[in-house]
């Protein structure tokens, strides 16, 4: 088990920090297309790695967690497909029934954005309700390929490995934190956090770190119960759709990620941290047993 874990962890952190080195050296500014695009091919590289690794240590395929196991499991699919939609619903109103004045039902920013591209005559509410709409029911289905890149590697392949050696619950942490930090030079660049903040890049990481290992316990929890990646890859999708929606509710100058009302903020992920706090406790009562293929 270590040395397959260290062979997946080490080929996806060569490959990952390699590609966003190279971004950094060349001086690819965050939120161009090229770095998006480089940034979109590293989601599929954990599923990538973790096909090497079975091939570099002999382990075979027998247990790739694909298939759907659909049946007496419909409940895990519809959370992994709805459920990051009412999270991140659920922590944007707590941060808003906190700090009511930073809510702004004008839409500025969005109306700001859309003045800026020739599209001031867009209603930006009719806009970022279809957008939210079309992202909590079909996001983790549109975003699915390149979830499945990441869930491969982390919940089809690391968090299993993990799991021959500890309870799922250390599992849960300890792939939380290696996934996080796969995120580092990423986060370095500006994903999610930004550059300009005090502790850059520093506390940007670390932020990821603690998000990654409560969204980590939510997937983890899906694809334990049903011994399959496809209901994380769902939810991972479903975020991915939909984490940045709650940005546009407030007033521009307000926003401070560390906080919310996006669920990687400590209020606004209040709905994840709630999950991840369910799901936990459910598995160190009483743990799920292990198919006899782990598929």
């Amino acid at each position: 088990m270590k040395k397959r874990v260290v062979v997946f962890v080490a080929l996806t952190f060569a490959l990952t920090w390699g590609l966003v080195f190279w971004l950094m050296l060349t001086k690819t500014p965050y939120g161009s297309v090229l770095c998006m695009s480089v940034f979109s091919l590293c989601m599929l590289l954990p599923a990538l790695c973790s096909i090497v690794t079975r091939l570099i240590t002999r382990e075979g395929f027998s247990q790739l967690y694909l298939k759907p196991h659909f049946k007496g499991h419909w409940r895990f699919y519809l959370a992994g497909l709805l459920g990051p939609s009412v999270l991140i619903a659920l922590g944007a109103a707590v941060y808003f029934l906190l700090f009511p004045r930073q809510f702004d039902p004008g839409l500025t920013a969005l109306s700001q954005s859309l003045a800026a591209q020739g599209a001031a005559d867009v209603p930006a509410g009719l806009l970022l309700a279809g957008q939210i709409l079309v992202g909590a029911l079909f996001g983790g289905l549109i975003n699915l390929p390149f979830a499945l890149g990441e869930e491969l590697g982390w919940r089809g392949y690391l968090f299993p490995q993990l799991c021959k050696s500890m309870s799922p619950n250390r599992a849960i942490v300890v792939s939380g934190v290696i996934w996080g930090l796969w995120h580092a030079p990423m986060v370095a660049m500006g994903h999610n956090y930004g550059v300009d903040y005090p502790t850059a890049p520093w506390g940007g990481i670390g932020a990821m770190v603690i998000f990654c290992i409560v969204v980590g316990a939510f997937l983890s929890d899906l694809t334990i119960r049903t011994q399959s990646v496809l209901p994380a890859a769902l939810g991972h999708g479903a975020l991915n759709a939909l984490a940045a929606a709650p940005v546009y509710l407030m007033h521009p100058e307000s926003y401070n990620p560390f906080l919310g009302p996006v669920p990687m903020g400590l209020i606004g992920g209040v709905g994840f941290l709630a999950a991840a706090g369910f799901c936990m406790a459910r598995l160190a009562k009483k743990p799920p047993v292990q198919g006899p293929d782990g598929q």
